[in-house]
């Protein structure tokens, strides 16, 4: 029991200091302005010259410092919520395939997204990825959160918008297939680290 503890402080240390990480990058990139956020967005024209990096750097600036603080409040609150469940190695895969899987969305399923930056949807991706070892456990706060996360999803593809309100709070489009394709980058990252447990106990 003593050492379960210990590996979760640890987790958790390991995912604040992520978090952290994360944070300065994004303060600092946002002192750039203009010309940072242009470099490092996701861009489909940028992409398709060959400018692979925005891919992955797009998550990493924002529509401005309200966008941006109100980001690393989602991180914050994912770091708090489901911290400790990985270590860096686990988290660094789930952010991985979140952002891959964000990555392709855009790329074959929204080819009319021309523009697009900030946390939110590699956010959706952390959390249900994070929830993984809540619902293995059948841990109802856990479940109750990822139905809350579905029904968001839910509510922002049949109703065709975000919740009401965030796109003034945000400042910009609220880009939803974000969200979608996140968690479904989140849910993926889940099964397979999960999977890989299951073979790891049964070796």
């Amino acid at each position: 029991m003593g050492l379960h503890k210990l590996a979760l402080n640890a987790n958790k240390r390991h995912c604040w200091g992520m978090a952290a990480l994360v944070a300065i990058s994004s303060i600092v990139l946002e002192l750039g302005g203009d010309p940072v956020r242009a470099a490092l967005a996701y861009t489909r024209e940028g992409v398709a010259a060959g400018e692979w990096w925005r891919f992955l750097t797009n998550h990493l600036v924002h529509l401005g410092w309200t966008h941006m603080w109100l980001n690393l409040a989602g991180i914050a609150l994912v770091a708090w919520l489901v911290g400790g469940v990985f270590d860096w190695r686990r988290w660094l895969a789930v952010a991985g395939i979140t952002a891959l899987v964000i990555a392709a969305g855009f790329w074959f399923l929204y080819p009319e997204l021309e523009w697009y930056v900030g946390l939110s949807g590699l956010e959706h991706g952390l959390l249900v990825g994070g929830l993984y070892a809540g619902i293995r456990a059948r841990n109802k706060e856990s479940i109750v959160l990822l139905c809350f996360v579905l029904a968001k999803i839910a509510w922002e593809q049949f109703s065709g918008g975000p919740l009401p309100g965030s796109a003034a709070t945000s400042g910009g489009t609220v880009i939803i297939n974000a969200h979608l394709y996140g968690t479904i980058g989140g849910a993926l990252a889940g099964v397979l680290l999960w999977r890989r447990d299951g073979q790891a106990t049964a070796i």
